[in-house]
């Protein structure tokens, strides 16, 4: 599925991929028949799929795909780092009990409990992974690890819708048509927002779109919305790498300073789930260099998305609360 073109979700082309997923479905459901695991086998028909998702980025595609036919939670909730993620008391039995387990992957949920019982379930689809199938050649690479972080650009993580209808459909093949429809047009309602974004972030001034955050969560924002056909490196830098759980040296420090210092930047976010101790220390070390540096009052949301009611409480405005935040404080 390629950014632009209309995706090929009509009802003729859900009734091929049905029919091999039938197959699919029979030899799978002879396999944990006979299992004592749960999973697609405990489905009934006319009950709702039992859908887990680790992230709240995914849970909100799962819904909006799914709709009545689905109960979709996310795993990991709030201002909780899902890198490092370990199972809390309750969390053995939300995974057991869903039919479908749907991860990111690409090592962002790499907290070794958490980790485990992915693996183990027996219907476990990762996501990011999926996509990286799909474009191979847009999963970023930085300094020898694949980031994760697909969902911050829209057009990316669209990719990841099909994977999700695919996967429903199986189960549910006489509700396929429906999740078919919603994946159509939550695709397009994506590639639209993907469109107006760029054409935000580019009415910025060259010059002042930098964006310095906590940790390596905005590689895949910067190169879809910032960088304008140049290296987009240049672009995003944080002190903190792809897992906001390392310690950090004065080495990293003095990166992020020298990167301020010589493109002038005056302001660095904050991220709303991530210490803002590095930032504060990189603030205070430009100040004694004559460069004055502010931390934006308002986070960015990188790993987690807003509280409910927020308007940032699903994932397009997740991002366009992230979009808004940046223009304004980079238009003072």
């Amino acid at each position: 599925m390629q950014a632009g073109n209309l995706p090929i979700f009509s009802a003729e082309n859900v009734g091929v991929r049905v029919k091999k997923g039938l197959v699919f479905c029979i030899l799978l459901l002879l396999v944990v028949g006979c299992s004592k695991s749960p999973g697609i086998s405990m489905w009934k028909e006319g009950e709702k799929i039992r859908v887990l998702s680790t992230t709240a980025m995914i849970d909100d595609l799962v819904a909006k795909i799914g709709g009545d036919f689905v109960d979709s939670i996310p795993l990991i909730t709030g201002e909780i780092d899902p890198h490092s993620y370990e199972l809390v008391k309750g969390d053995d039995e939300k995974i057991s009990s869903a039919q479908i387990v749907i991860a990111n992957g690409l090592n962002l949920e790499h907290g070794a409990s958490l980790n485990y019982q992915l693996k183990k379930h027996l219907h476990s689809l990762y996501l990011a992974e999926e996509i990286r199938k799909r474009v191979p050649e847009k999963i970023l690479v930085t300094e020898g690890e694949v980031d994760p972080h697909v969902w911050m650009d829209i057009s990316l993580w669209a990719e990841g819708i099909e994977p999700i209808v695919h996967i429903l459909s199986v189960i549910d093949p006489e509700n396929a048509p429906i999740y078919e429809a919603n994946g159509a047009i939550l695709y397009q309602k994506m590639l639209l927002e993907h469109e107006q974004l760029k054409e935000s972030m580019q009415s910025v001034p060259a010059n002042r779109r930098y964006l310095v955050t906590s940790h390596d969560a905005f590689h895949y924002f910067a190169k879809a919305y910032l960088a304008e056909g140049k290296i987009w490196e240049d672009r995003c830098v944080a002190p903190e790498g792809l897992a906001p759980e390392g310690q950090l040296s004065s080495r990293d420090i003095q990166r992020v300073i020298d990167h301020l210092c010589e493109y002038e930047i005056s302001v660095v976010f904050p991220e709303s789930n991530v210490s803002r101790d590095a930032l504060r220390k990189i603030v205070a070390s430009c100040k004694t260099k004559g460069l004055v540096v502010r931390i934006s009052s308002t986070p960015l949301y990188g790993d987690a998305m807003g509280s409910p009611g927020s308007g940032a409480d699903h994932y397009l405005g997740m991002i366009a609360h992230n979009a808004k935040v940046l223009e304004q404080e980079w238009m003072q």
